[in-house]
């Protein structure tokens, strides 16, 4: 995929510390060192919010970032306690031409919403375990579950997919939507210099919008 840089799924941040930083307070660091803006749900969304992972290039840029609302996700055998979860992440990714990283040590590939769709289905995935499957085989079923989030991501006019309008900023937007057995995914753009990607279960997709983040500490 031309436009769409693999990278791995967020997580959420451990407590654990670092030169005696917590990690939390680091995660904060990172979400500020970016230069462009962060979204979130909007203020309709009364829930919990909490803060995962920023992702960064080989010069240590921030490119993207996540931030959850509702219950943490976890992985769970027991589809049961699964489906109880209520959860909806947001993805946001830095739109970008394919440029050199700031090092000179190599090369970064154009952000397009594909790309936010791929970390958003990355990310569902990351969060999901069919109960009937077998510990030992969950490595193959990621392996092959992920390659097709990939080849969906690069498709956003297939059949996959369907249209979806969600407000951004108080102004309706167009959206890429899909289901599955495991949750739902959407990518759009802001207008704003950033793509969306957002995933999530137990949450209905189609009530939710989008606003900038004015103030972190509302997820840290």
């Amino acid at each position: 995929m031309e436009t769409t840089s693999r990278v791995g799924a967020q997580d959420s941040p451990s407590s654990s510390t670092a030169e005696g930083v917590p990690a939390a307070r680091r995660t904060v660091d990172g979400y500020l060192r970016a230069p462009f803006p962060w979204y979130g749900l909007d203020e309709a969304f009364t829930g919990p919010r909490w803060l995962m992972q920023v992702g960064t290039a080989a010069d240590g840029s921030v490119q993207h970032g996540s931030m959850g609302h509702g219950d943490e996700p976890s992985i769970k055998s027991d589809a049961a306690g699964a489906e109880k979860e209520r959860f909806a992440v947001v993805v946001t990714v830095a739109s970008s031409p394919m440029r050199h990283t700031g090092d000179g040590t190599g090369v970064l590939d154009a952000t397009t919403v594909s790309s936010a769709a791929w970390l958003a289905g990355s990310g569902l995935l990351a969060c999901t375990w069919p109960a009937q499957l077998d510990h030992s085989l969950r490595d193959d079923w990621l392996d092959q579950q992920t390659e097709t989030a990939f080849e969906l991501a690069d498709d956003l006019s297939g059949a996959a997919w369907s249209e979806l309008s969600l407000p951004v900023d108080g102004v309706p937007m167009p959206f890429h939507y899909r289901e599955s057995e495991f949750g739902w995914v959407l990518a759009g753009s802001t207008g704003n210099g950033v793509h969306i990607g957002a995933y999530g279960r137990g949450m209905s997709a189609y009530g939710l919008g989008f606003s900038v983040v004015q103030d972190l500490d509302a997820y840290a």
